[in-house]
Order: C-alpha cells, then structure tokens, then sequence
C-alpha cells in the first residue's frame, strides 16, 4: 500500500485561522493542564528536588555569604535566600526539559504526528506546547514558592519587583521550553533521554550561577568553570531572577534570554519542517505493508 498523503496546507492566518489557532491553542494547553493534574507525582517530584537542597544543603551552608555583600544585595544574606532563585531556575529547567520528553513520547504514540499534521503552521503547533510547559512551570514554581515560605524563606514578592519578576519567570521558562523542545528534534527514542538529561541539564544547572555566585568560582580558583557560566545562557535567567527580585537593573541578562529563546524556537521549527528529521515523518507518514 502507499504511504500516506502529505499534510494539510496550513490554514491562512486570518480572522477565521486566528479562530482555529485559537482554539488549537486552548486544546493543546488544555490538554497538557489535565494531564498535570492526573499525574500527582510528578508535581511531587517536581518540588522534592529544590526543597531537598532548600531543607537540607541550604542548613549546612546557611552563613556562607557573611564575608561580602554583592549585587543585587544591600546586605548580607544567608545561603537560603540565595538560592532561592536558582530554585526556582530547577524548576523550569526541569519542567521545561521533561516537555522535550512529552514531545518525544507523543511522537513515539502518534499525538504529535496528528498535531505537526494539522492545517495550521508549524511555527504555531511548537508555540502553543512551549506555552503549555510554560504554563505547567508557573504552577510547579508558585507551589514551591508556597513551600518555601512555610520552610522560612521569604522573598521580596510585592510592588514593581513583583511584576518584572513575573517577567523573567515567564521568559526564563519560554526559553528552557525551547531548549527542550530543540532537544525533542534529537531525541530518537525515549531510552536515549537519560543521557539527554547527563548531558544538558546536570551541566547547565550546576555550571552556573544558581548555587554559588560567580565571584566564589573565581576566588576558588575554578576558572573554567567561571568562564562556562558566564557564558551559560542558565545563568542569564537565573541572574535576571535574581536582580528583579530586589528590584535592581539586570544588565544584559534580559536580551540573552530572550536571544536565546528566538534562537532555540527558530532552530527547531527548522528542525520539525517536513523535509527533515521527524517532520518528515509525519510527512510521509510510516509504510503500511502491501
């Protein structure tokens, strides 16, 4: 038997496709809301990690910034409240790498096949799931953030610095969204995902600024770790955060966030386009036997 046909023309982006997008949109984020509230554990799992190094590491290292007072801080601080933000950065990078791996699972079992099919552009198929893991990564954060209160830590969340901290929360997740979702386009099989996360997550979260800052790896004598995280994009985010947190100018820290998500969304609406890797796929569709 023949493959099967190529996929629908995309619908043209007018008062009526809006409407469809619109509503592909609500169905896709809708759909991945309910499946996060069928999965207890993983919102579990999601908060065991940043309260284990808040509860457990953060006792242990409590007074270790006494020695200096550095931006965004006007005071010392203790070790828990420093963390915090980089906390909150595990929990997007987290959530936002596991939705590479809802990507790969839905293509493995057909849902993303009959999505990159729709009549709709491809471009909006990949930005209506990077806004569902966006939207999963503010629930799992405002749980944490919750948990931690009741632990003990505070943080400044009221006025404007509460409002330009929204702003990198969002646009920290949308770019960890596009970096899983990048990822997703090199994922073959559901096994190779754990060397994914050895590889990318581990690395990006530890080599940054988000358990220690950059001037301690500098003082330690650690140079090439300092010079890998001033260069990861993590560490941007994590930094953005932190500095609008405390209502204090983050420098460049919004520009490379946002460069590098443009960069990652683009590469992988590249990388799902139906001439290459699994856009083809779903392009020609898998060969039934004659």
């Amino acid at each position: 038997m023949s493959a099967a046909p190529a996929s629908a023309q995309p619908v043209s982006l007018g008062l009526s496709g809006w409407r469809h997008a619109l509503l592909a949109l609500q169905a896709i984020v809708g759909r991945e809301l309910y499946k996060f509230s069928r999965q207890y554990g993983r919102l579990l799992s999601a908060l065991v990690r940043p309260l284990l190094w808040l509860a457990v590491f953060a006792a242990g290292f409590r007074n270790v910034f006494g020695m200096s007072v550095v931006e965004p801080y006007d005071s010392y601080i203790t070790y828990d409240e420093y963390i915090a933000p980089g906390l909150i950065g595990m929990v997007l990078l987290f959530n936002g790498m596991q939705s590479s791996l809802a990507m790969v699972y839905d293509r493995e079992m057909g849902l993303m096949r009959l999505l990159l099919t729709a009549p709709l552009p491809r471009w909006w198929v990949l930005a209506c799931k990077l806004l569902a893991s966006t939207a999963l990564s503010l629930i799992q954060v405002l749980a944490f953030v919750l948990v931690a209160a009741l632990l003990g830590t505070q943080l400044p969340l009221a006025g404007w610095p509460l409002a330009h901290f929204l702003l990198a929360l969002v646009c920290g997740a949308l770019m960890l969204a596009a970096m899983g979702l990048l990822l997703s386009v090199h994922i073959r099989q559901l096994e190779n995902f754990a060397g994914a996360m050895n590889f990318v997550i581990f690395p990006m979260y530890f080599i940054s600024t988000a358990l220690y800052p950059l001037w301690k790896l500098q003082e330690s004598g650690a140079d090439w770790v300092y010079q890998l995280a001033r260069v990861n994009p993590f560490s941007f985010a994590i930094e953005w955060l932190r500095f609008a947190l405390y209502g204090k100018d983050p420098g460049a820290a919004p520009w490379v966030v946002l460069g590098t998500l443009l960069l990652c969304f683009a590469v992988a609406c590249w990388g799902y386009d139906p001439q290459r890797g699994f856009g083809a796929l779903a392009t020609r569709g898998p060969a039934l036997p004659g």
